[in-house]
Order: C-alpha cells, then sequence, then structure tokens
C-alpha cells in the first residue's frame, strides 16, 4: 500500500512569536512537524506494520528549512520524502493544487493522511480539497481508522463529543485527528536512520501546477489581545456556587 502523508512546517506554539510589518511573523522562531501531522504519520506506521510491503511517503510544501520537518516525518517511521520547495506564502487552495501534483507525479496513492488542521493557520481546508482535486472520499478530526478489504472504516469525532463512523473506498484522504492514537516520539537511532533516508526536493515551478481560480491573501496580522475583568465571588460556599452558577449561565452563557 502507497501511503503518502501530507505534513507542514509550523512556527513552535511555545515560542514568542513577533508580527512584522503587520503581514508576517518573524520566521527566527523555531519552527516543526505540525502536531496534528505527528498523529498522521504515526498510524501510517501502524498501517504500515499491519500491511508489509507498505510504503510511506511525506509530502510537504515549503521553504528549504522545511527539510527540518521531513526529516522528523522520517524519522517518525516513514520510508522517504517530498519537498515541494518554494519561498511563496501559499493558501489552502494553493498548497492543495501543489501537493496533488506531487503525489500524482509520485504515485500513485492507495491512502492519503494528513493533520485535521495546521496550528499556524487552522483553515481545515486542505484535505476536502486535495479530496476534491483526486475525486477521491474524505474524513476529517479522525479518532479511529481500520484498512480492510480495499475499504478504510473511520470514526471522527464530531462537535459536542459525539461521534459518526464512515465506511470509504480507497483510495481516500483522511484528516488525524488527536484522538487518533499517541504519537510516538523518535529514539536517537530512529533520528540517526533518518538522515539516510532520502528526500527528493522539487520546486513548486517544475510542477508546472494550475493556478486555482480563487485566492487568499494576508491584509493583516495583529497579536491577540485578551482583556480579562478579574471578580471578586465571597460569602458562603453555597453562595459562592451559585454566584459562580450564574455567571456561566447569564454572562458566559456556556450553560443552559
Amino acid at each position: 500500500m502507497q501511503i503518502y502523508v501530507c505534513v507542514k512546517h509550523v512556527p513552535d506554539s511555545a515560542a514568542n512569536i513577533h508580527i512584522v510589518d503587520n503581514l508576517k511573523i518573524d520566521e527566527s522562531v523555531p519552527f516543526l512537524l505540525n502536531p496534528y501531522d505527528e498523529h498522521a504519520v504515526t498510524e501510517a506506521a501502524a498501517l504500515k506494520n499491519q500491511v508489509p510491503g507498505s510504503e510511506i511517503i511525506a509530502v510537504c510544501l515549503g521553504k528549504k528549512d522545511a527539510e527540518s520537518t521531513v526529516r522528523s516525518a522520517l524519522a517518525m517511521g516513514a520510508d522517504r520524502g517530498v519537498l515541494v520547495e518554494t519561498e511563496k506564502t501559499c493558501d489552502s487552495m494553493a498548497t492543495a493544487r501543489a501537493l496533488h501534483a506531487a503525489i500524482v507525479r509520485d504515485g500513485p496513492a492507495d491512502l492519503i493522511l494528513t493533520g485535521k488542521e495546521s496550528i499556524d493557520n487552522e483553515g481545515m481546508q486542505t484535505q476536502f480539497r486535495i479530496g476534491a482535486l483526486f475525486d477521491f472520499p474524505v474524513v476529517t478530526n479522525a479518532v479511529s481508522l481500520a484498512i480492510k478489504n480495499g475499504k478504510a472504516t473511520v470514526t471522527c469525532e464530531l462537535a459536542g463529543g459525539r461521534t459518526r463512523t464512515f465506511d470509504l473506498t480507497l483510495p481516500c484522504v483522511i484528516g488525524a485527528g488527536r484522538g487518533l492514537n499517541t504519537p510516538i516520539y523518535p529514539t536517537f537511532p530512529d533520528v540517526v536512520k533518518s538522515r539516510k533516508k532520502p528526500i527528493e526536493t522539487i520546486t513548486l515551478s517544475e510542477l508546472n501546477v494550475p493556478a486555482a481560480p480563487g485566492s487568499t491573501k494576508i491584509v493583516a496580522m495583529t497579536p491577540l489581545v485578551q482583556k480579562r475583568h478579574p471578580q471578586k465571588i465571597t460569602g458562603s460556599p453555597l453562595a459562592q456556587a451559585a454566584e459562580i452558577i450564574r455567571i456561566l449561565r447569564q454572562e458566559a452563557k456556556v450553560l443552559s
């Protein structure tokens, strides 16, 4: 089985991120493999163990330094990588078209895994756009996956903790959620072995990706400022509990 895992090079959410010229972030901060993509790579490695002879290919669109993210995927179990190099900032439409073209060039694909979203843009669109370009069925926020007899049985988590289970014919696209597995982080020997695994680097222009009919661009970026108003709650424990419930119902509106 040929398994493609689409991974993204994202800034570390624990870093102190600064906005430059209201249009971009200071890219001197550490970058890493998108956390949701870690679940996708881990699931691909588990499937490879179940289906002997399978191959895992990590595919990434990004700048030259995104190679480190591809290496991270290789250390977690991918067999080889493909880096589509570009200095451009690509929206979900351009990203999906580039990843689609790279997979077609390398393919064919039996299964495509992604994270359910990236922690920088949080667009949650790329997997659906890839599926549309391939005409493959798509599900996202997967919390369980089983492959049998050319079908994928996938349980996805919906809002409010509800779940729904789908049967998909292969090939298909699946967006991994946090509940899918616990990422197995590489050991030092895994990291050493990953350095010997091949990464093919191609430029975006080499793929001759057709322009999307629409596009989005960043017009401004501003830091999120959270305004908090501390409120002291006094009285007996019973009175305090009643006041907290009132606040949650009437002000926060998180209780009915």
